[in-house]
């Protein structure tokens, strides 16, 4: 690696330690590479930081969000509520199950979906049938999930709670992912999450009747059939391979013991943005907290008013870049996206636009120093004075 690369501080970055990779290794000296006791052991620990009565591992988030979409009931005729700044796959695993998606706005300053956001969909769509909301945890950041419950209830929808970028949150003072507010929570494991498998995903849920249908559409919808030989298996309903590997679910229970060291270097993190970013205020402002503690950030994003700094934000970024900091924008309203545009056209929601126009997520991994972060402010001053 060149010195240049070694001082390039992208939007975020795995942290992999040596044990991490003994892990590994010892798994690939085993004899099981997938399907073995390392899915048990990862799921057992993800229960135990979730408080979940059930953990259910595969490949990726992208899958466990089409899994829980299938395990709620989610098909043709059906139509789920989406927030419309999330990445593509919270909407895209709706229509994988051949339903419907309508996407709410959300709160110009944090990009969360508001219990309001909800109502308004469902005040509007009177004749539709809707059965699913899926809330999403942007950026660490809990929604409100005892709001969302309460008008879920009254209108008998099912919740999903993307909570890709949350694990280690608490949501009303109970961990992310406990099931008390939701059906089924979503995890992603990519590496510039809290806790990397490299690929990787989880639901966890209390429902036993759930959990079972997950596990079975995750291997392809096989039973065991004893009474027709030891070797027999039946097929119920067509599932799909979506089966994590031993090797991913070492290093994840690897990193998973290092959950809270991470949580509190990424909580630090973000105090030193806020605290070095006010002279940048008004221009540039740090993210809106929706709760003082409890927050496992995953992104750091600040709003800025491009226009008072004279660029745009492609102009910034690439400024940035220049002087080794890399960022991102997260994210794209989903709803303007040319297929769902073509689905569903003349949507507007000034929320979520107004939010992505003046969004970007600054470098924040654990492996960052404090002087890393003043580095980033520097440099952002720098670029925007």
């Amino acid at each position: 690696m060149s010195a240049n690369a070694e001082l390039f501080l992208p939007y975020g970055r795995q942290t992999i330690e040596d044990d991490d990779i003994q892990a590994v290794v010892e798994t690939l000296r085993s004899d099981y590479l997938t399907t073995g006791p390392k899915i048990t052991e990862f799921e057992d620990a993800l229960k135990q930081v979730t408080t979940a009565d059930h953990a259910i591992v595969v490949g990726n988030g992208t899958q466990a969000l089409h899994l829980a979409c299938l395990a709620v009931g989610l098909g043709p005729g059906k139509t789920a509520v989406v927030p419309s700044v999330t990445f593509l796959a919270t909407a895209n695993a709706v229509r994988y199950c051949g339903a419907n998606v309508i996407f709410s706005d959300v709160d110009p300053d944090t990009g969360l979906m508001r219990p309001q956001d909800l109502q308004k969909v469902l005040d509007e769509n009177p004749d539709v049938d809707i059965t699913t909301v899926l809330p999403v945890h942007l950026a660490g950041q809990p929604v409100d999930l005892i709001e969302i419950k309460k008008i879920a209830d009254k209108h008998n929808l099912k919740i999903i709670a993307d909570s890709c970028h949350a694990l280690g949150s608490n949501a009303a003072d109970k961990p992310v992912g406990c099931g008390e507010y939701e059906d089924i929570s979503v995890f992603s494991f990519h590496p510039v999450k809290t806790v990397a498998m490299g690929e990787g995903g989880a639901m966890t849920t209390n429902s036993l009747e759930m959990a079972e249908h997950m596990r079975r559409l995750r291997s392809h919808g096989m039973v065991p059939a004893p009474q027709d030989g030891p070797w027999a298996y039946a097929m119920p309903e067509i599932g799909f391979n979506y089966r994590a590997t031993d090797m991913q679910c070492a290093l994840g229970t690897s990193q998973i013991k290092k959950l809270p060291r991470f949580i509190e270097k990424r909580e630090a993190l973000s105090r030193k943005y806020d605290e070095a970013l006010k002279p940048l205020s008004p221009v540039v402002k740090t993210p809106l907290r929706v709760q003082q503690t409890g927050t496992a950030w995953h992104l750091y994003a600040v709003r800025i008013d491009f226009e008072a700094t004279g660029l745009t934000r492609e102009e910034l970024m690439n400024a940035l870049r220049e002087k080794g900091i890399g960022t991102q924008v997260h994210y794209i309203p989903v709803h303007t996206q040319p297929y769902y545009q073509n689905l569903y056209p003349g949507l507007e929601l000034p929320g979520a636009d107004a939010y992505y126009a003046s969004t970007l997520s600054l470098p924040l991994f654990p492996s960052m120093t404090e002087n890393d972060v003043q580095r980033v402010v520097d440099a952002l001053n720098c670029v925007i004075s």
